[in-house]
């Protein structure tokens, strides 16, 4: 059990200092994702040509027993926040006007800058509380 606490904490690793690098060049990090899943299903696929059990209606079945119970089906297909723009009767996007937009996008400016002063405030508490520490 061990070594697969290793191997597992190595991967993890890898894939974070991979996202950093990759996350500065995000062309060739969407190229190697979609690599990355087209070849993994291509997998899944093939694998699953090898049960003959898995073909037309009972393979629908095994996928919706698989994602309905896990919440993958509706996040996959429909997504978070189209559900929760849903239930909190939001416009799409599009129906937007340009003076929503303008209004959206002060109040998120205003809240950063409200965190910024927070932090700000949290950095000089710790400061006085912790000297010798930096925060």
């Amino acid at each position: 059990m061990k070594i697969a606490k290793k191997i597992v904490r190595f991967f993890d690793k890898l894939e974070d200092v991979l996202r950093a690098r990759l996350s500065h060049h995000p062309i060739l990090y969407a190229f190697i994702g979609g690599i990355g899943v087209v070849l993994f299903w291509k997998g899944v696929w093939e694998t699953a040509e090898q049960f003959p059990e898995l073909f037309g209606v009972s393979s629908i079945l095994l996928g919706l027993f698989l994602t309905l119970p896990t919440g993958l089906f509706v996040s996959f297909f429909i997504g978070d926040n189209i559900i929760l723009s849903g239930y909190k009767r939001e416009k799409k996007l599009t129906e937007r006007t340009e003076n929503e937009l303008h209004a959206e996008k002060d109040a998120v400016q205003e809240l950063l800058v409200r965190m910024a002063r927070l932090e700000a405030g949290i950095e000089e508490i710790g400061k006085h509380i912790l000297p010798q520490e930096k925060l």
